[in-house]
């Protein structure tokens, strides 16, 4: 089951429920980033790193051996003795962050951690609460907070295939999302010419992103800027053609009518 935040507080006790003695921090929204109690922490070992992930991506619940052999061993053949083995990457990795990091029973292992202190886990928390905010300030607020937790790729420096193609995906689309809200939020409020430079920025990173470039034809327009607007649709009409084989999205083509036809764009982005 997954449980997502965003920087991780783990409470150190010896089983399931034990108490808190320290803060373990754990960072996956870019780098892997561990500290105790503000204390930078390295794991050396590619398995310890794949192992605090799994368990920090669901902090607070129990991940059963499979899934942490999964996760530990998924480039490789598993050891003959699954069980034995994932109990003696667990001992290495309590000898590093604390022996009452990780409580352990029937079912699996669970890390003792705040989810608030898990940065993934922070990040989903708030993109939740930003969706039932009352009003534009708090959502944009919150989205705001979110976004700044982002630091690069998420599990940067973890070595599993299976976390990669599990977890990333989502992670990024999420964060896409979230930008792109907070800049329709932005564009709401009139702040146009300040967009144009991070959505430059972000078509760059996110070349086939077609509703990244919609929003920049639109804050082009916007901020007077026609002329290179319609320049910006042309060089995505053009990529898209030659690497997708195909045409731009509808709303693409809508809104290059609009700017040829002397008309400003509507916000509504359905790409």
């Amino acid at each position: 089951m997954r449980t997502r935040s965003g920087e991780s507080s783990v409470t150190f006790g010896g089983d399931l429920n034990g108490g808190p003695r320290g803060v373990l921090s754990v960072g996956l929204l870019g780098p892997l980033a561990v500290s105790v109690d503000g204390h930078a922490v390295s794991l050396s070992a590619g398995r310890l790193r794949a192992l605090l992930a799994t368990l920090a991506l669901s902090s607070g619940q129990v991940v059963s051996v499979e899934r942490l052999a999964t996760a530990v061993w998924a480039d490789e053949r598993p050891p003959g003795n699954v069980r034995r083995s994932v109990q003696t990457y667990i001992a290495r990795l309590r000898g590093v962050l604390g022996a009452g990091s990780i409580g352990s029973g029937p079912l699996g292992y669970v890390l003792h951690a705040d989810p608030e202190h898990v940065d993934v886990l922070r990040f989903v928390r708030l993109l939740n609460a930003a969706s039932r905010a009352s009003n534009p300030a708090d959502e944009r607020a919150r989205l705001a907070e979110a976004l700044e937790l982002w630091r690069g790729r998420p599990l940067d420096g973890v070595p599993s295939h299976w976390l990669q193609e599990a977890e990333t995906p989502w992670l990024v689309e999420r964060y896409l999302a979230a930008l792109e809200r907070r800049i329709d939020l932005d564009v709401s409020a009139g702040l146009h010419r300040e967009l144009v430079a991070k959505l430059s920025e972000l078509t760059a990173r996110y070349p086939l992103r077609e509703s990244l470039w919609a929003r920049l034809l639109i804050v082009l327009c916007r901020s007077g800027r026609q002329a290179d607007a319609l320049a910006r649709y042309e060089e995505i009409r053009a990529r898209i053609a030659a690497e997708l084989g195909t045409d731009p999205h509808p709303t693409l083509t809508r809104i290059h009518a609009d700017l040829l036809a002397s008309r400003a764009p509507s916000l509504e982005v359905g790409v």
